[in-house]
This record gives structure tokens, sequence and C-alpha cells, in this order.
């Protein structure tokens, strides 16, 4: 078995806890306005590495002093579509005692993803919008299965960080953000924190190389006293939660 991997960043330090080793699986089923990985979308497209899970680890060993405080994240594209893969790759990272956390949209849910669950730490649960109306257009898919995993997880046990993308004119809209945080608020037991991440346009480079339009071309960057505003609202919403 083999794993196609689109890219590896060594020492990550925005994607779970700690400095993270991050492998960037290729392939994705959604196609989020936002995105500045497009590279990582066609699952068909030749990826930088194809290793088995035990090849994956062995490059990650390379930097276990790094990471002694941290862990691996696989992170995407969209790493439960290779489940199969990365279940195994966690179940070795298991016995090698390494924190492993998934970062995902949710977007896939069959049995070979919910036993990716069996050696996962932590869940970094991307929620795109609350809004079903804006979902199709704003991601390539309609909000089908992100209730399902929050259920599963919860019956697992399994700690969740939310993270969630401020869009000038999309998300970062007030009543969109009330929407996004009453859906949360049924899920407090689970969520352990809420990341909310400000809109840069720093892919759109790779969109021109791709020879992709860029959907967003005339959207700003959301500066960060936007941001530090919404999730002063948040904090005031959803009290006792860890919102960053």
């Amino acid at each position: 078995m083999t794993g196609n991997i689109h890219s590896i960043e060594t020492l990550g330090a925005v994607d779970g806890p700690g400095i993270r080793f991050v492998a960037f699986m290729q392939g994705c089923p959604l196609r989020c306005s936002f995105c500045h990985n497009p590279d990582t979308w066609d699952a068909g497209a030749e990826p930088q590495f194809r290793w088995t899970p035990e090849e994956l680890l062995a490059e990650l060993l390379r930097y276990r002093s790094y990471i002694r405080k941290g862990g691996v994240t696989l992170s995407g594209g969209e790493p439960l579509l290779q489940a199969r893969f990365a279940r195994e790759f966690f179940r070795l990272c298991r016995e090698q005692g390494i924190h492993t956390a998934l970062d995902t949209s949710g977007a896939v849910w069959n049995d070979e993803a919910r036993a990716v669950m069996d050696f996962t730490d932590l869940v970094l649960l991307d929620i795109k919008t609350a809004d079903d109306a804006l979902h199709p257009s704003y991601v390539g898919a309609a909000r089908s299965s992100n209730h399902k995993w929050f259920e599963h997880l919860r019956q697992t046990g399994k700690p969740v960080w939310v993270r969630h993308v401020l869009v000038p004119g999309y998300t970062f809209d007030e009543a969109r953000l009330r929407g996004v945080a009453d859906y949360l608020r049924g899920y407090l037991d689970v969520i352990g924190r809420i990341e909310l991440l400000p809109y840069h346009s720093l892919g759109r480079h790779k969109y021109e190389r791709l020879g992709i339009t860029y959907p967003l071309a005339d959207v700003g960057d959301l500066s960060r006293e936007q941001a530090e505003h919404a999730r002063s609202l948040f904090r005031q919403w959803l009290p006792g939660v860890t919102v960053r």
C-alpha cells in the first residue's frame, strides 16, 4: 500500500499542538473558493512522494527530536480520500508514541474514513460555513456530513479543534458568524478549541500557474483587527471555549 503525498512540512507550528511533522496528501473532493492549495485537488496528479506508511514513518522519525512535544498531522487536500493509508500510518505512529492529528473537512463519510479514528488522537475539523445556501457555491458541494462526524467523534470520545476561515464578503459577516457559533454550540462537549483563521491570498500564484481562475480575485485579505473582532464575538457567544 502506498500513499500519494503532495508535500511535507517538517517544522509545522499551526496544524495542531506543538511543533509538528505535516504530510499534505494529494486529492480533495471539494473546491473551496478560498483554498490556497489548489495543486492538491487532483487525486490523479503525480505526487511529489509515493510512499508506503513505513517509508513516511521513516521520514518522520528523522525529525523526532524536534516534534517530541508535538507530533504528526495529516492534511491535504483531504487525507480521508486515502483512509486506509492514513489509518496504517497512524497505527505505526501510535506504536512509536507519536501524537497524531487529522486535518479534515469531514466531506468523506464511510467505514474506511471512520476507521482512521482508531489511531487518531486529535481531529482538526474544518467548518467551511453553516449557511447551507452558501455552501454549494462556496465549497463546491453541499454540507452533508459535518453533523455525522461530530456525532461520531462524540461517541468515540475524540477531541476536536474546529477551524473556520474568515473571508470578507462571505463568512466574515456577523449573521453567518453567529450561525457557525450557534451550530457549534451543540457540540461544545467535544470541541477543545475554535480557530478562526483570517483569509489570505498568498496562494493566488498557484492558480495562475495551474491556469485556474482565482474565485476571490476581488477579495482583499482579512486584517488582524477584523480577525480579532470575530474572535471577540465568539468569546461572547460561546463563553468558556478557547477561541484563537
